[in-house]
């Protein structure tokens, strides 16, 4: 029973180590201007309410480059006439890198992205004040705010990277 047990583990982690390429292949096929549309939207509705208080301001006119490396995906984000938009390419002010479990776990609250960072796991670049503001703004996301759809498929991807045996 123990050697399943252990076989279902390997499996498991296997499944979290792997997944996130299979996915980012997946995603490679997707036109981005689908992409640009998906995340552009998810970025209003998380943000609506930060955007009306002007709390997403310091990101006007500049470029936040996210970079997810085991998907491939790289987009860049900025405030241009108080709306957030997304671009294929820009010249980055602030640069935030991670891999896919890495960025779900900070998504969710249950990596601390500082934490992170000192491991070398999430890596930022550029402007250092800017840098700090979306950190900032990171840790002040409440889990509650997020569309639900989006809240619970994070929160279930967490559960599965989490309970993921160590090797």
């Amino acid at each position: 029973m123990i050697e399943n047990h252990q076989f279902l583990g390997k499996i498991h982690s296997a499944f979290v180590d792997k997944a996130p390429q299979a996915l980012g292949l997946t995603l490679r096929c997707v036109p981005f201007n689908l992409k640009k549309q998906v995340i552009e939207q998810l970025l209003q509705l998380q943000f609506k309410h930060s955007l009306e208080d002007g709390d997403l301001d310091f990101l006007e006119n500049r470029w936040l480059k996210i970079e997810v490396t085991d998907l491939g995906l790289i987009w860049f984000v900025s405030l241009i006439n108080y709306k957030l938009v997304v671009s294929r390419e820009e010249i980055p002010d602030v640069s935030f890198t991670g891999n896919a479990n890495d960025l779900i776990m900070i998504a969710t609250r249950r990596q601390d992205p500082d934490t992170l960072f000192f491991q070398r796991r999430l890596i930022v670049e550029g402007d250092t004040e800017l840098g700090l503001y979306v950190k900032n703004l990171m840790d002040s996301i409440e889990l509650d705010t997020m569309p639900k759809f989006l809240r619970l498929t994070l929160e279930k991807l967490a559960n599965i990277i989490e309970s993921a045996p160590t090797n």
